[in-house]
């Protein structure tokens, strides 16, 4: 018998080492190829818009096509309320891309024999602090799997999933990856002030809708101050009846609230502002205040000014913790969570100091300043809450010497009085640096890191800091803007308490931000949508009676380039005396948004385009650059003739029109500045004082907004004016 020999053993020597080398050629290609290929593919994860960011991610090759025969299959020891996400999981996916899935509302008792989508977990979560929240995707171009050890980790994955639907010429799919994301910080909320401004129901579990869709999992409701009281007790009704106008959240809507949260896994915090921002419970119970004089004594009423209120409750009579102990026991059977808010800031003192009972008491038990007397306050209501199982927290001016280290202090002021707590082994939360309300930017927000590396803690130290909160306080917010004011800047927020401290580029996020800013307005939210609305109610007359685009184009083209002036100026410029409850919120500083995304991409192109002028190898961009910035220029310099026609029937807009006139003035001199630059024409003096006149006057804000283009403007004059 033969046996035929290797072909390699009949080639000469020469033929030998040439196919050696090839081989070895062929290897090393190879693996610079797949070294290539994995380059492309980790690039690719860059480009996705999700948003927190997964703390791993890798992208592969390949897609999950999406058909009508996509189908979950939930397995494992879950909770109910996972079977009711992956059901809107497909409702969303389903109206987003126009596929009808075959799959109705799951249950436990289907059965999917081959399914390409597979959810597991372990066991079912418990919605409070410190629950395990992560979780692992993969997807490969036949299934998708998410494995977790809870529920609420499983539905943290089908938020990232919700996120990846991407498109093609082909239809819709899910890029081929696989994900391991947890969350940095277990505490990613929002606080809601329904007290100031009162909001539905509907409203309320819009927010809950919004906030799972990125990652967050409280919501904090701000429930009483001193313009409301705005929750049933059924033990006390005067509460509810005399201080809110009617409006409030029965004890069934507020189950069916913390219900909806429930299925979303986000907790419900609670809070009453005491002893301070109180006024609401002295209109059906005055005897419970402080106050002894015609100065600040009662009848009271609904306060509608806002700031700092003098009336406060009475910490030194028994009878004052007999009514709190019965109301705080109420409260705490209604809501499941741990935590129990008291709030705590901001009580002045004035009604303590005017009262000799209050002073004689101080004097007897060593209480020398208004905060001891407010520590002694606070001692007698963690007694109460902890009897009922409860852990307090509040503001961080609940943070003396001498409290317990059970509190969890909300840190307002600043970030110190956070690390000052977590040194001494307090919990703590960060909500300083996350007002939403000042109307700052979303990069300011996004920034605002809670463990920078320039604060020096321990590991023990650094882990009690739980997390962070974004604060809407609602004295300039209706259901007509409150989206405007929270969407989609909370994004941001959930970022930074999400994903890791690096993942903080400012330009990515903003990219990612406009996909997310859709994806939240197919959840619900109207931060775009009701602007056409506002718009309109800002034009209508009898002349126009039923505003077209054409009518309010004017009007938008200008107030795409405003923003509300920030922080407390509003109310500083306003004065106090019209500052309050019955102040319309529908004029012009209402309708504009906090980060005009026009202004912003006006000012990075003006950016990119100076740059680029001292680097030839640019010189395509800068022309392209340059085109953007004529094409806004000419609509902002022509768009004032119009405007001022539509003052005429709509004289709401007079405020603006100095706005107007400014901006196409500065555009005329961007204009001849982008000229003579182009044309190395070196400004003249005449010229350059005249501009900088023309710009310090349009720093100057007008009907409480800001023109946000200015730095952009600034800058190109500058560089005209080195010429």
């Amino acid at each position: 018998m033969f046996f035929s020999r290797p072909k390699l053993a009949i080639l000469c020597g020469c033929c030998l080492l040439t196919s050696v080398l090839d081989v070895i050629a062929q290897s090393k290609n190879s693996k610079i190829s797949l070294l290539d290929n994995q380059s492309r593919l980790q690039s690719t994860a860059q480009t996705l818009a999700l948003m927190p960011f997964p703390s791993e991610i890798s992208v592969k090759e390949g897609k999950f096509r999406l058909a009508t025969s996509s189908a979950i299959q939930i397995q494992g020891n879950p909770h109910q309320r996972l079977y009711s996400a992956a059901s809107r999981f497909l409702r969303s996916v389903g109206n987003r891309t126009g596929i009808h899935f075959g799959q109705g509302y799951l249950t436990p008792q289907d059965t999917v024999l081959l399914p390409s989508i597979v959810v597991h977990c372990k066991r079912a979560g418990k919605v409070e602090f410190g629950e395990n929240e992560g979780y692992t995707l993969t997807v490969t171009p036949e299934t998708i799997t998410i494995q977790a050890e809870t529920d609420i980790g499983a539905i943290r994955g089908l938020s990232t999933l919700a996120q990846l639907v991407a498109s093609d010429a082909d239809g819709y799919y899910i890029p081929a990856l696989a994900v391991n994301d947890k969350p940095r910080f277990p505490w990613r909320g929002l606080m809601l002030d329904v007290a100031r401004h009162f909001f539905s129901v509907d409203v309320v579990k819009r927010q809950l809708d919004l906030l799972e869709a990125v990652k967050m999992n409280v919501l904090h409701l701000h429930l009483s101050d001193d313009q409301g009281f705005r929750l049933e007790s059924k033990l006390f009704p005067k509460l509810h009846e005399m201080g809110s106008d009617g409006q409030y959240f029965t004890q069934e809507e507020m189950r069916g609230i913390i219900r909806y949260a429930d299925e979303r896994g986000i907790r419900i915090i609670p809070e009453f502002d005491l002893p301070g921002h109180s006024t609401a419970w002295y209109i059906g119970y005055p005897e419970f205040s402080s106050g002894s004089t015609a100065t600040f004594g009662g009848p009271y009423k609904i306060d509608r000014r806002f700031g700092r209120n003098s009336p406060v409750m009475n910490p030194t009579k028994e009878e004052t913790y007999t009514f709190l102990d019965g109301f705080f026991k109420e409260m705490c059977e209604l809501f499941p969570d741990e935590y129990f808010h008291i709030g705590g800031d901001e009580n002045n003192g004035k009604q303590w100091a005017a009262n000799p009972d209050i002073q004689a008491f101080m004097k007897a038990n060593n209480l020398p300043t208004k905060e001891a007397l407010q520590n002694y306050f606070n001692k007698r209501l963690l007694g109460i809450l902890t009897k009922n199982n409860k852990k307090m927290m509040g503001w961080d001016e609940i943070f003396v010497e001498g409290v317990p280290k059970s509190i969890m202090i909300q840190s307002w002021q600043g970030k110190e009085a956070m690390y000052k707590a977590a040194r001494q082994g307090y919990t703590a939360l960060l909500s300083h640096g996350y007002y939403i309300d000042l109307n700052q930017s979303t990069e300011f927000h996004y920034l605002n890191e809670p463990l920078p590396d320039s604060v020096k803690l321990s590991p023990a130290e650094a882990k009690l800091i739980a997390g962070g909160e974004a604060t809407m306080w609602s004295e300039w917010v209706d259901k007509d803007i409150l989206d405007s004011r929270i969407w989609p800047r909370t994004a941001a927020i959930a970022e930074r308490l999400w994903s890791k401290s690096g993942q903080n580029n400012v330009a990515d996020m903003y990219r990612r931000l406009d996909a997310i800013s859709t994806l939240l307005e197919e959840k619900g939210s109207t931060h775009e949508r009701n602007v056409p609305v506002l718009l309109r109610r800002l034009v209508q007359s009898p002349q126009i009676p039923f505003p077209q685009e054409n009518d309010v184009k004017p009007l938008q083209n200008l107030i795409e380039v405003l923003e509300t002036v920030k922080e407390y100026k509003r109310g500083q410029l306003l004065g106090q005396p019209n500052y309050s409850t019955f102040l319309p919120l529908t004029s012009i500083p209402d309708v504009v948004r906090p980060d005009s995304r026009t202004a912003r991409h006006f000012r990075a192109t003006m950016k990119r385009y100076l740059q680029s002028r001292t680097n030839s190898t640019l010189a395509e961009a800068t022309d392209a650059d340059k085109a953007v910035l004529i094409r806004h220029l000419q609509l902002w310099k022509d768009n004032h003739t119009p405007f001022v026609r539509l003052i005429e029937t709509a004289p709401r807009l007079r405020d603006i029109e100095e706005h107007s006139l400014l901006l196409s003035m500065l555009s005329q001199v961007s204009l001849d500045a982008l000229s003579m630059l182009e044309n190395n024409i070196p400004a003249t003096p005449q010229w350059k004082e005249i501009t900088m006149l023309l710009i310090q006057r349009a720093k100057q804000p007008r009907a409480f907004t800001d023109i946000m283009i200015m730095p952009a403007v600034e800058d190109l004059v500058k560089a005209v004016s080195r010429k």
